[in-house]
């Protein structure tokens, strides 16, 4: 069976992490979202706020493509959360250039640290590159619109926050 581990923060989950998901499920037989308890970061949504959002999110797409798709947070090294799930795959999301430069190094630690896992990039579709969950937040907090990035629970939870 193999296992994929899809990991971030998702503070929200945006229509670009469920086009990442969606892609991913179609090279695994059971897909992991790997949610990043990063206290660094402050997230606007506690964990078990993201984790319910996520899984609602994630319900009717797993029937959809027919595999497993589970949420599992996590706070430790990636490469120890992909060991937990036995996760063979790890799936990251680029937007950017700027993304890859991030990603190149972590792929070669993560290698480093267990060469056994890959580390597979999908680039985001077109009409999704430019979402990013920061920004998002960030229009939703100056009173935007952004129904054309997040879906319709994530959209009420943000007006919900701020």
């Amino acid at each position: 069976m193999r296992i994929g581990l899809y990991p971030g923060t998702f503070d929200p989950i945006t229509y670009g992490h469920i086009d990442i998901i969606r892609r991913a499920s179609a090279l695994v037989d059971r897909l992991v979202i790997g949610v990043a308890i990063n206290r660094d970061k402050g997230p606007l949504f506690d964990l078990n706020e993201r984790v319910a959002m996520i899984e609602a999110e994630c319900a009717p797409l797993a029937k959809e493509v027919g595999i497993e798709i589970v949420v599992h947070p996590f706070e430790n090294l990636l490469i120890k959360c992909a060991n937990d799930v036995n996760a063979q795959i790890i799936v990251r999301g680029l937007r950017a250039v700027a993304d890859f430069e991030y990603e190149y190094q972590m792929v070669g630690m993560n290698r480093a640290l267990d060469s056994r896992i890959e580390t597979v990039f999908l680039m985001a579709d077109a009409k999704h590159q430019a979402i990013a969950s920061k920004l998002v937040k960030e229009i939703a907090r100056l009173d935007g619109d952004v129904s054309k990035f997040v879906t319709p629970a994530v959209n009420a939870a943000l007006l919900a926050k701020y």
